[in-house]
């Protein structure tokens, strides 16, 4: 089982889905680039250094990283936030897998903490200062590697120790807003509205001192640290498992200069809807729906196709491992009970073994293209409708594989959470597409 949870939580990157029209003004000049790029190695070294202690005339309210204290005064934000996956980025399929890997093999679960709860306080395990670095250094961008792989994992839990400002509520908050926005106590920024950089009055006025503003925070590369994988990262078939940025990249909109801010934060709203959400898919990709004709009689073949069209998405669709689009045909008849050996269904995605070490057929749609999906049945008796239907299930992968390894799972306290992570998985899927036709 710890092999494949190891497994699982490298699977564990928010899934997204571009869609919008938004783009850049200006690009940044060569000197801006690099500055930019700078800014951003630094603000997401790993591990996110401790915040230490608090400037002495900081309010309880502004030394907190809680985000409900941010609610203060960033109502709006905090709302957004609220209802988004990455405030539940540590939900209960991460927590049920990490709850006894941060004992046991720390280096793990902190890799999974690195996207899922970034921050050092709401880590319970810091690296050692006299550990080797080359052997523990942590990589935003990992690889899979077998716990047991000699000369690299070796006694890796000697080498931590407990975190004093460790924070289990804050944990549990999963990407905060202080995940992005605070090093040590600094509030850090995109440009205002206009794009100026500069705060409307001197920082010894301003709560918290104001912030430091710079458009890296509108850069996609800001969202590459957990949507990427290093060039030599875990990949299968020459692949990386995790490739939305460089789909992106290589993609329409950063041509156009459109990132993932401009899809998953319009208006700088902080909902980064994606996979997930059912209208952010519906603008995404179109479904078309076609009939060879009406009506068709006994011994007659109905002909029918699916065609899904990636219209608006800025990656391929869908672009992780994780979700899968199911489309689905049946017969039934006339008091609605389903014809025998009727049923077809087809996903699409790029699905992969449980132990992520075999890719079994990679259909995604890349932006642009579409893909179809045919039926072609005999008609053997009158009043039969033909059933189609889309359906979109963001958490495929984990909803099999908590499903593979609950028989395995001796803590009760795991087990109770991996359940309630396949509930939760279960119902965040979606009809895209549904239609019934009487074809007889």
């Amino acid at each position: 089982m710890k092999r494949l949870i190891l497994y699982s939580v490298v699977v564990g990157a928010c899934l997204g889905l571009s869609v919008g029209t938004w783009a850049m003004n200006d690009p940044p000049s060569a000197a801006d680039d690099d500055a930019q790029l700078e800014f951003l190695a630094h603000h997401w070294q790993e591990p996110i250094p401790p915040q230490g202690k608090p400037p002495a005339h900081f309010s309880s309210i502004e030394a907190s990283l809680d985000p409900e204290n941010c609610a203060v005064c960033h109502r709006t934000q905090y709302e957004d936030w609220s209802s988004s996956l990455h405030s539940k980025s540590m939900g209960p399929g991460v927590i049920g897998q990490t709850m006894e890997l941060i004992h046991n093999d720390p280096k793990t679960a902190l890799l999974c903490y690195s996207c899922h709860a970034p921050l050092a306080e709401q880590q319970e395990k810091v690296l050692k200062k006299d550990a080797p670095p080359s052997k523990f250094k942590r990589k935003r961008h990992f690889s899979v590697t077998p716990p047991d792989a000699p000369g690299i994992w070796g006694n890796a839990a000697q080498q931590f120790k407990t975190h004093r400002a460790f924070s289990a509520s804050l944990q549990q908050k999963g990407l905060s807003c202080a995940g992005c926005h605070v090093r040590g106590h600094q509030r850090f920024g995109p440009p205002k509205r206009d794009g100026s950089l500069e705060n409307s009055l001197p920082a010894v006025q301003l709560p918290h001192g104001g912030a430091v503003r710079t458009a890296a925070f509108e850069r996609a590369e800001f969202c590459k640290g957990c949507h990427q994988f290093e060039p030599n990262g875990a990949a299968l078939d020459g692949k990386l498992l995790e490739n939305t940025y460089n789909e992106w990249k290589e993609g329409p909109y950063a041509r156009e200069g459109k990132t993932c801010q401009s899809c998953h934060m319009p208006e700088r709203r902080h909902l980064w809807r994606g996979i997930h959400n059912a209208e952010t898919v519906k603008q995404g990709v179109s479904v078309r729906f076609s009939l060879d004709k009406e009506r068709y009689r006994i011994g007659e073949q109905v002909h029918a196709e699916i065609s899904l069209v990636n219209t608006g998405v800025g990656h391929n669709f869908p672009t992780y491992v994780t979700p899968k689009i199911v489309v689905r045909w049946e017969l039934v008849d006339a008091d609605g009970t389903q014809v025998n050996e009727s049923v077809q269904e087809e996903r699409i995605g790029r699905e992969v073994t449980l132990d992520l070490t075999q890719e079994l057929f990679d259909t995604r749609i890349a932006p642009g293209q579409s893909r179809t999906v045919r039926y072609v049945r005999t008609i053997d008796r009158i009043g039969l409708t033909l059933r189609a239907s889309v359906i979109v299930i963001p958490d495929d992968f984990y909803i099999r594989f908590y499903d593979a390894v609950l028989p395995n799972v001796k803590v009760k306290e795991v087990r109770v959470l991996l359940e309630q992570a396949i509930r939760e998985g279960r119902a965040r899927s979606f009809p895209l597409f549904t239609k019934d036709v009487a074809v007889s």
